[in-house]
């Protein structure tokens, strides 16, 4: 089995990667991301995700060898063989597997006019780190929700972002291009009740809370949590009752037990 091979990271390929990898712009115009690893790269073909290149280290090649079939399809047999030194250039972890894709943007938007009784979603409100992000879409993907709600966060397609859904990206279904407002609409509009996840000991301890039959949790802003206006859209306050001087949670741990409690 022959393959193209790739040794300089002029390449026009590894230098589009790149650009790719750094640029929302760029990304959102060629409609593509980017994914690194061989679980990320695996998942995505196994997810039927099409992928318009895929390059790896001889290293990676002997020990994914048995994956190669599967990734000819899915790529179009555009799988190219680079050097360690133009994986130096393209990779974005300290660890890399030695292998790299680019993929074409998720068809995953969720269709809210096919929302049903008994659904569970969950609205993300302007949080900006990709980890949160990604952790919270693995977290929806455990939990079994309907689909999430991106208004103002980071690019879902960063590659951080993408890591950090350990590739639960693939399967859980997402709206990115609404803003706040426009989703709480959406949501009200097919009765489903939104509960804001607020830091105050006078709101609803989230273990005493009954959630109604189609449900939404709202999860604001790492720094400043929920604007005041934005928790006035929402039909209830929630909050996680802390033991101690705990004041807070992280965004994503918070989610975590929150998504918990109103799918269990």
């Amino acid at each position: 089995m022959e393959f193209k091979f790739i040794t300089s990271r002029d390449n026009p390929l590894i230098k589009d990667y790149i650009k790719l990898r750094d640029n929302k712009k760029y990304r959102t115009s060629e409609h593509k991301f980017v994914l690194e690893g061989a679980r990320l790269t695996l998942d995505a073909a196994k997810s039927g995700v099409k992928l318009s290149g895929v390059f790896m280290t001889e290293e990676a090649l002997e020990k994914y060898f048995e994956d190669i079939e599967l990734l000819k399809q899915i790529s179009g047999e555009r799988i190219y063989l680079i050097s360690d030194k133009a994986a130096g250039a393209i990779e974005d972890t300290k660890n890399s597997q030695g292998i790299f894709s680019v993929a074409t943007m998720l068809d995953k938007k969720l269709s809210v006019g096919k929302i049903k009784t008994g659904r569970r979603f969950a609205v993300l409100d302007g949080l900006q780190d990709p980890g949160n992000v990604g952790t919270i879409l693995r977290v929806a993907d455990a939990v079994g929700l309907d689909g999430v709600f991106l208004c103002n966060c980071c690019d879902v397609y960063n590659p951080k972002t993408i890591r950090s859904t350990m590739g639960s990206i693939f399967r859980v279904p997402f709206i990115d291009d609404l803003s706040f407002p426009e989703a709480v609409q959406l949501l009200h509009d097919c009765g489903v009740v939104l509960y804001a996840t607020v830091v105050d000991q006078d709101a609803e301890s989230i273990r005493e809370t009954i959630f109604c039959g189609s449900s939404c949790v709202v999860i604001g802003n790492e720094g400043n949590g929920l604007s005041e206006e934005d928790i006035a859209l929402c039909n209830k306050q929630i909050t996680i009752k802390m033991n101690g001087s705990i004041e807070s949670l992280n965004a994503a741990t918070a989610a975590a037990i929150t998504l918990w409690e109103m799918t269990k």
